[in-house]
């Protein structure tokens, strides 16, 4: 097991093709899926074909950063993932943090536990300058856990989706943070 990164109570580490089970459950409860396509069920094919290479492959391209199991210590439970990387168009030091978890861990802190990590670790150790997170409007829930981390809100935006789902009229939301604003957070 490749460890990331360790908190209190998570462990972030390399996904392996071990994880197929564990990511199906995760993307196929409508409501962890809600914010995201609507709550449908989830395809195992495009978890197996697609979404498990990308993760894996992001491990080679670009160290340090990638998509990362979250684990829960204690117990050894799958909670979810966390991810951390530049998209395209972004420069490594602009660096996009997003979460997906479980239904049973929502509610805990463990959202807010992860980036708070990700956060301290891609301004100390890989040079980031920004570090942003988008959602819907509406998810609420990931909303309370960027403004929780120190993160602002810098716009609202509307894409054009082809099969849009409820909630998607409100836009989606752009957080984001600084170095300077989270050394002034954590350093005050």
């Amino acid at each position: 097991m490749r460890v990331f990164l360790e908190t209190e109570r998570l462990l972030l580490r390399q996904f392996t093709g071990a994880d197929a089970d564990d990511l199906f459950a995760l993307y196929d409860d409508p409501e962890v899926m809600r914010y995201l396509n609507g709550g449908k069920p989830a395809d195992r094919a495009e978890i197996e074909e697609l979404d498990l290479p990308a993760f894996l492959g992001y491990y080679e391209r670009f160290p340090g950063y990638g998509f990362w199991a979250a684990i829960e210590k204690s117990g050894g439970a799958f909670l979810g993932w966390f991810h951390f990387r530049p998209l395209r168009g972004h420069h490594t030091d602009d660096p996009e943090l997003g979460y997906r978890l479980n239904r049973s861990s929502w509610g805990k802190g463990y959202a807010t536990e992860g980036s708070l990590a990700l956060l301290e670790k891609g301004f100390t150790e890989f040079g980031a300058r920004r570090i942003w997170a988008a959602t819907m409007a509406v998810n609420l829930g990931s909303r309370r856990v960027m403004e929780k981390i120190g993160m602002r809100h810098v716009r609202t935006y509307h894409e054009t989706f082809e099969d849009p789902i409820p909630g998607t009229e409100e836009g989606e939301v752009e957080y984001a943070i600084t170095l300077e604003e989270w050394e002034a957070r954590t350093h005050p």
